[in-house]
C-alpha cells in the first residue's frame, strides 16, 4: 500500500512538473505556430430593427490562418453572394435584406495554416419569428358563484425572455390576491369566482422585450351568476395539473432559480404551505411569492436536491403534492487543456477533465479531425489525458476536447508549437529607465525562447553578471536594482541563451535628481520638471537667494476629438484639435488607418498635413472598413497616437488594378507554372477577388485559352517545348473586371539538351593551366535558354611514379555561347581526361568523348622543414624534408645563405648547388665566428627551383661549448629536435639510448646549452664596465631624442615607418613571389632590399601556379567579363600566384579587414 501510495505521488509531481513546463506561452507572430482563435461570436439574434448581423471569427497564427466555416455540422459556402466576407480573417456578415431565414442554424469556425487548424466553439445564429396570437373566436365562459374557473393564455412562441400580464381593455392589471393567481405559464386561476370578478374584457398581453414587441390576445367575456346555495368544498389542486397524480419530477440546473407553485381551488380559498421531506427550506435563498402560491429558491445547488411538498388547507380539509427535484449541471471544466510550447525531445501532457450532471461525455480532436485519424496523435491517450515523450516537430498541432451532456457542449483548444528557435528579446533595444536615488529600479527584458533560456544582466563597462543582494533577477527577465545609487547609472546588457544560440539587448539607466552641495542635476527630465527653481545660501548675518526659470520642450500630446464628415464612397474628411504642444510648435501631423481586412492593430501611414491644419479630405479605397487616428509631430519628436475614430466603411467596386510580376516558374517539359504577384488587401476592392489567366502562342492567330483561378499560380499544358507564349492575367471580383490586361511573354518548359558538344585540343600553357577548346552544339538541340558549358576532368595517373588515382570529377562552368574555356588548379606532371558538355536551366546534356591530355614538369613546392641542427665558431649543419609535392623528377637543391647581424647591411648571398637529390643535409665551413646567417633551400626539377624555406641561426664564439652535439651514426628525422625544447641559458643533459636497451648505457652523454647562453657568454666580461655603461646611457638619450622627434613628426600628419625592421630581414621568397605575379595585387612588404645589390633568384626559372578556380569560374571573384571570357593573359613566367588546389570548384581566396 506504501509503494502504491508512493507511485501515486511520483505521477503527482510527474504531471505538476510537465504543467509547469508546458505553460502557456505568448508566442510572438515573427516564429510559426498553429493557429490560435482570438474572437468568437457567441449566440447571434437577426432582430428585424437591425440593418446587418455579423458573424465573427478571428485568428492569429504563422503562417497567416485561412478560414472556411460550417452549419449545421456541414460546410459552409463563403462565397454566397448575400454574404459580405471581412478578408484576412473569418468574420461575415448577412445583410438584412428579406432572405435571413435561409442563414439561421448552428455556425463553427475552423482558422488553419500548414501546422494545424484551430476549431470554434459551435455559435448559433437565430432568425426569431415575429410572434402573435392567433386569430379565433372565443366562446364567453359562464360559471356558478364559488366555482372555479381557468383563463387559458396560450401565449406563442418567441424569443426569451417572455412576460404575460392580464388586463381589461382599459390596460389596467387584473388584481392578483389569494383567490386569483396567475401561473407561470401565463393562464389565468381562480380558486372560486364572485360577482365581481364578471367582465368582457379579460385580454392576456404577451411582451417579448428583446423584440420590442407586445401581442394581445383576443378579450374574454367571463360571466359569473350568483347563486343563493353556495356549497364549501376541500381543496383541490389545479397546478400542478391533477392529471401529473400527486407527485411530479422538476429537473433545474444548478445556479438557476427554481421555481415551484402549487394553486388549489376550494371554498374557503384553501391556504398553501411548503416544506421539504426530510430537511429545512434552504435559509435566506427560499421565498414564498404570490400569497405562498411559488416557492422560490434561487442559486440551486446540488444540496437543494431532494423532494419538496406543498399542502393546500381550509377547514375542510388538505389537499397534497410532492415534487421531486433533480439537480443537473452543464459541462464545466475542472482541468482545461493547456496550449504549451515544447522543443523537439521534450515530453508534455494535456488533461482534460469536466464536470456536469449528468457526467459529460469526453471527446479529443486533432486539427478539428477525431483525434483517432491523427497518426501522431501522442505516446499515450485516453479519455482525460494525452500525454507525450520525445516530443517531435510533427506533433505540432491544434488538440481539441470537448465535454457534452444533455444540457450543452464546450470545447477548448490546445496548441502544441514544437518550437527550436534562438531567444528572441520583445523588449525594444536601448530603452531608457529612470529612478531616483535610494528607490529601486527595473529593467525590463522580456523574452520568448525555446529551448528554456538562462538570462544574466551585466553592467556594459564591467563585462561581467551583475552579482549581490541589491540585484533580483525575475522570471520574465526583468531587473531589479535595490536601494540604487549614483554609481548605479549607465548602460546594462540582458542576455538571453538556450541551446540554440544567444541574444542581447542593452538598457540604460538614470538616476535622476542628485543634489551635490551647491550643483542640483535632474536626469533624464520630464514636463513635471518645468517651473521656476529657487536657490538661496544663508550664513549668520545675512541670506542670499537666486531663482532660474526651466522651460521643458516634450513631443506634443496627443490629438482629440477626431471627427468624420462628409462621408463619400472613395473620400471621407477627419478633423481633430490639437493638443498641447509643450513649447514647441507642431510641424505636421501624420493620419493612419487601420483596416479590417489587415491584421488586426496594424496601422499604416495614410497622409501627412502640415501642423496648421486640423482638417483633411482622405483619398479611400473601397471594401474597407477604415479607422483613423492622429499623430503630432514636433521639433522633439512624435506625440503618442490619438484614440481611434469612428468606423467608416467604404463600399466595394470592381477591381483598379491588375496583378503584377506574371513570370514562369521552374517547370517540366511542355508544361507552364505561372505565377504572379496577388492583389494586396487594399487592392482588391471588393469580396470574390478572382484572376482570369489568358494565354497563346506568341503571334499564333488562335483563340486565347482562358482559366479563371483564386491562388496565384496556374499549371498549363503546352505542345512544344520551351515555345513563347502570350499571357495576361486579370483580376476580377464580385463588381466586376480589372482594366485590360497587358500582354507579356512567357516560355514553356525546357528539357536537356540532346547533343555533346566535340572537343578541339587541349593547348597546355603551362604545368598548371590548359586552355580546352570545343564546338558549340545547334540552338535547336538545346531545348531551352543555353546557360553554358560545363568542363568536367579528373586525374587518372601521376607521371612521376605511375600511380594511378581513382576518378574525381572537378566541374568547371562557363556561361553564355562560348566555345572555350581555361581550366587552372592541374597538378604538373600528370595525366588527366576531360569532358564537356552544355546546360540549360533544367540541367545538363550529354558528355562529350573523354580527351587525354598530360601536363608538363614544374618546379617544386618548398621542402617540408629546414633545421640547423648543430653549429660551431665556423660551421653549420643543414638538415631538412622533401617537398610535399616534388612535380616532377627532383634533380637537387639551391642552398643559399648571408650574413644578418642586427645592422642596416647584410651580407652577401652565397650559392650552394646540391646535385644529390637524396642527401637530406648539409655541412657549411668557414663562417664567422658570432654572426647571424639566414639561411634558403629550394627544391629544384629540371623546370627550376621552387620557393624557399628558411631558417636563421647563429655561429658560436671563441671558448663557447659546442651546441646540439650529435653522433655523425644517428640517423636525424623531422621529429627530433631536442634544443628548441629548452629555457635560454640552462644546462640540460642529453642521454642517445638504443632502441632495444637494457641498462643505464647511453650511445653517447653530453651536456649541451640553449640558446641565449652563447649571448650571455660573449658580453660578460664587458657588461660591468664604466665606459660601456656611460656609453648605454647615451645611446638610450639618444634614442628617446629620436622617438620624441617622431612622435611630433607624426602628429603633424608624418608616416613613420615601421618596416625598416622587416627589410633588415630579407627573404628571397618576397622577391621571387613579386616576379610570379600578375600584378593585380601590390603590397608594401614587396620592396627591394636594403643593401641587396642583385637578386636572389639569380638565373632560376620562374616558379609555377596552382590557380585557383575562383580566378576562372562563375562567380563574384572571377576573372570573367559578363559575356564569361576570360580576361587575364599568360605569357613567359608571368603567372598567377599559387594556390594549393583541393581537387574541388572552388578555392579559398584573401580577405583584408
Amino acid at each position: 500500500m506504501g509503494m502504491l501510495l508512493s507511485g501515486r505521488g511520483l505521477i503527482t509531481s510527474l504531471i505538476f512538473f510537465l504543467l509547469k513546463f508546458s505553460t502557456a506561452v505568448d508566442i510572438p507572430l515573427s516564429v510559426q505556430q498553429v493557429p490560435t482563435i482570438i474572437k468568437q461570436s457567441k449566440v447571434q439574434v437577426a432582430f428585424p430593427f437591425d440593418e446587418y448581423f455579423q458573424i465573427e471569427c478571428e485568428a492569429k497564427g504563422n503562417p497567416e490562418p485561412t478560414f472556411s466555416w460550417s452549419k449545421d455540422d456541414k460546410p459552409f459556402d463563403l462565397s454566397d453572394p448575400r454574404i459580405i466576407v471581412s478578408n484576412n480573417s473569418g468574420t461575415f456578415r448577412i445583410p438584412n435584406e428579406g432572405h435571413i431565414s435561409h442563414f439561421q442554424g448552428k455556425y463553427r469556425c475552423f482558422a488553419s495554416n500548414k501546422l494545424g487548424i484551430a476549431m470554434s466553439e459551435e455559435m448559433e445564429f437565430i432568425v426569431p419569428n415575429v410572434p402573435k396570437f392567433p386569430k379565433e373566436k372565443i366562446d364567453p365562459l359562464e360559471v356558478e358563484e364559488g366555482d372555479p374557473i381557468v383563463l387559458p393564455c396560450n401565449p406563442p412562441k418567441g424569443l426569451p425572455p417572455l412576460h404575460i400580464y392580464w388586463m381589461n381593455i382599459e390596460l389596467e392589471h387584473i388584481e392578483q390576491d389569494e383567490r386569483v393567481y396567475m401561473s407561470q405559464k401565463g393562464d389565468l386561476y381562480f380558486a372560486n369566482v364572485e360577482e365581481k370578478d364578471s367582465r368582457n374584457d379579460y385580454c392576456c398581453f404577451a411582451a417579448f422585450p428583446r423584440l420590442r414587441t407586445i401581442v394581445q390576445k383576443m378579450p374574454m367575456k367571463l360571466t359569473v351568476n350568483s347563486s343563493n346555495s353556495i356549497k364549501q368544498r376541500k381543496p383541490r389542486l389545479l397546478l400542478p395539473s391533477p392529471e401529473s397524480g400527486s407527485e411530479s419530477s422538476v429537473t433545474i440546473l444548478k445556479g438557476d432559480t427554481l421555481l415551484l407553485e402549487c394553486f388549489a381551488e376550494g371554498l374557503p380559498t384553501p391556504q398553501v404551505d411548503w416544506n421539504k421531506m426530510g430537511g429545512d427550506l434552504p435559509k435566506g435563498r427560499e421565498t414564498k411569492e404570490n400569497y405562498g402560491k411559488t416557492l422560490k429558491i434561487e442559486n440551486v445547488s446540488y444540496r437543494d436536491k431532494g423532494n419538496y411538498r406543498c399542502t393546500a388547507n381550509n377547514f375542510l380539509g388538505s389537499a397534497i403534492h410532492d415534487f421531486h427535484v433533480i439537480v443537473e449541471e452543464p459541462p464545466r471544466w475542472t482541468k482545461k487543456p493547456q496550449s504549451g510550447v515544447y522543443s523537439t525531445g521534450s515530453s508534455g501532457i494535456l488533461l482534460c477533465e469536466s464536470e456536469g450532471e449528468p457526467e459529460p461525455a469526453i471527446k479529443w480532436r486533432v486539427n478539428g479531425f477525431p483525434i483517432e485519424r491523427n497518426p501522431f496523435s501522442g505516446d499515450v491517450i485516453s479519455p482525460r489525458e494525452i500525454s507525450f515523450t520525445n516530443v517531435q516537430p510533427n506533433h505540432t498541432a491544434v488538440y481539441q476536447c470537448e465535454a457534452s451532456n444533455v444540457h450543452g457542449t464546450i470545447l477548448a483548444n490546445a496548441n502544441i508549437d514544437v518550437v527550436d528557435v534562438r531567444p528572441l528579446i520583445q523588449t525594444a533595444d536601448e530603452e531608457n529607465y529612470a529612478t531616483v536615488v535610494g528607490y529601486s529600479a527595473f529593467l525590463h527584458c522580456e523574452f520568448f525562447a525555446s529551448p528554456e533560456a538562462i538570462v544574466s544582466w551585466q553592467k556594459v563597462e564591467e563585462a561581467k553578471p551583475l552579482e549581490g543582494r541589491r540585484y533580483h533577477f525575475h522570471e520574465n527577465g526583468t531587473l531589479q536594482i535595490s536601494e540604487t545609487t549614483e554609481e548605479d547609472a549607465g548602460s546594462y546588457s540582458c542576455w538571453v541563451e538556450n541551446a540554440k544560440g544567444k541574444t542581447a539587448v542593452t538598457a540604460n539607466l538614470d538616476i535622476r535628481i542628485i543634489i551635490d552641495g551647491a550643483n542640483l542635476t535632474i536626469s533624464n527630465v520630464t514636463v513635471e520638471d518645468q517651473g521656476v527653481y529657487s536657490c538661496s545660501a544663508h550664513t549668520a548675518l545675512d541670506s542670499t537667494a537666486a531663482m532660474t526659470q526651466v522651460t521643458v520642450l516634450d513631443v506634443p500630446d496627443p490629438p482629440e476629438n477626431l471627427h468624420l464628415s462628409e462621408r463619400q464612397n472613395r473620400s471621407v474628411r477627419l478633423t481633430w484639435e490639437a493638443g498641447d504642444d509643450h513649447n514647441s510648435n507642431i510641424s505636421a501631423y501624420i493620419i493612419e488607418f487601420e483596416g479590417n481586412r489587415e491584421e488586426p492593430g496594424r496601422w499604416e501611414e495614410l497622409t501627412r498635413v502640415q501642423g496648421e491644419e486640423t482638417t483633411v479630405m482622405l483619398s479611400l479605397a473601397p471594401y474597407v472598413r477604415y479607422q483613423f487616428r492622429v499623430i503630432a509631430v514636433n521639433e522633439v519628436g512624435r506625440s503618442q497616437p490619438s484614440q481611434p475614430s469612428d468606423h467608416h466603411e467604404t463600399p466595394p467596386a470592381a477591381p483598379d488594378k491588375n496583378p503584377q510580376n506574371i513570370r514562369v516558374q521552374a517547370s517540366q517539359p511542355k508544361e507552364m507554372i505561372i505565377k504572379w504577384e496577388p492583389l494586396k488587401p487594399m487592392e482588391q476592392n471588393g469580396p470574390g477577388l478572382e484572376y482570369r489567366v489568358t494565354w497563346k502562342p506568341q503571334g499564333a492567330p488562335v483563340e486565347w485559352e482562358e482559366e479563371t483561378v483564386t491562388n496565384h499560380t496556374l499549371r498549363v499544358m503546352t505542345s512544344a517545348v520551351y515555345a513563347p507564349y502570350d499571357v495576361q492575367v486579370q483580376a476580377i471580383n464580385h463588381l466586376g473586371s480589372g482594366p485590360e490586361p497587358q500582354s507579356v511573354i512567357l516560355y514553356s518548359g525546357e528539357d536537356y539538351p540532346d547533343a555533346a558538344p566535340v572537343i578541339h585540343g587541349v593547348d597546355v600553357i603551362n604545368s598548371t593551366l590548359v586552355k580546352v577548346t570545343w564546338s558549340t552544339i545547334p540552338k535547336e538541340r538545346v531545348h531551352g535558354h543555353l546557360r553554358g558549358y560545363q568542363v568536367n576532368w579528373w586525374k587518372t595517373k601521376s607521371l612521376l611514379d605511375g600511380r594511378t588515382y581513382p576518378k574525381e570529377v572537378n566541374i568547371l562552368r562557363f556561361s553564355g555561347q562560348r566555345n572555350y574555356g581555361m581550366v587552372p588548379s592541374l597538378d604538373a606532371f600528370s595525366e588527366f581526361h576531360l569532358t564537356v558538355l552544355a546546360y540549360n536551366s533544367k540541367g545538363a546534356g550529354p558528355e562529350s568523348e573523354a580527351y587525354i591530355f598530360h601536363t608538363p614538369e614544374g618546379v617544386p613546392e618548398k621542402p617540408t622543414f629546414l633545421k640547423v641542427i648543430k653549429v660551431d665558431k665556423d660551421t653549420a649543419t643543414l638538415s631538412w624534408g622533401l617537398p610535399k609535392k616534388l612535380n616532377g623528377n627532383l634533380t637537387g637543391y639551391l642552398l643559399q645563405y648571408q650574413i644578418i647581424n642586427d645592422t642596416y647591411e647584410i651580407g652577401e648571398l652565397n650559392d650552394i648547388n646540391i646535385t644529390t637529390p637524396s642527401k637530406p643535409s648539409w655541412r657549411l665551413s668557414n663562417l664567422n665566428a658570432t654572426t647571424k646567417y639566414k639561411f634558403y633551400l629550394r627544391a629544384c626539377t629540371s623546370k627550376g627551383c621552387g620557393k624557399p624555406i628558411t631558417e636563421e641561426s647563429s655561429t658560436l664564439g671563441e671558448g663557447s661549448k659546442r651546441v646540439g652535439k650529435i653522433s655523425e651514426g644517428v640517423n636525424l628525422t623531422q621529429k627530433i629536435h631536442p634544443v628548441e625544447t629548452f629555457e635560454p641559458g640552462a644546462e640540460h643533459i642529453v642521454r642517445l639510448l638504443t632502441k632495444n636497451w637494457v641498462d643505464n648505457n647511453s650511445i653517447f652523454e653530453d651536456v649541451i646549452e640553449t640558446r641565449g647562453r652563447e649571448y650571455a657568454g660573449l658580453y660578460d666580461d664587458i657588461s660591468t664596465q664604466g665606459w660601456f655603461i656611460g656609453l648605454m646611457c647615451a645611446i638610450a638619450l639618444l634614442t628617446l631624442m629620436l622617438l620624441t622627434v617622431c612622435f611630433v613628426k607624426r602628429n603633424k600628419g608624418g608616416k613613420y615607418s615601421v618596416k625598416e625592421k622587416e627589410d633588415l630581414h630579407p627573404d628571397p621568397e618576397v622577391q621571387s613571389v613579386k616576379d610570379e605575379t600578375f600584378g593585380e595585387y601590390s603590397d608594401s612588404d614587396e620592396k627591394p632590399l636594403k643593401g641587396s645589390l642583385r637578386s636572389l633568384n639569380r638565373d632560376m626559372q620562374a616558379t609555377e601556379s596552382a590557380d585557383s578556380l575562383v580566378d576562372y569560374g562563375e562567380g563574384d571573384h572571377g576573372l570573367f567579363s559578363e559575356d564569361g571570357s576570360f580576361i587575364g593573359a599568360y605569357a613567359g613566367s608571368k603567372e598567377k600566384g599559387s594556390v594549393e588546389s583541393n581537387g574541388s570548384s572552388t578555392a579559398p581566396f584573401p580577405l583584408r579587414a
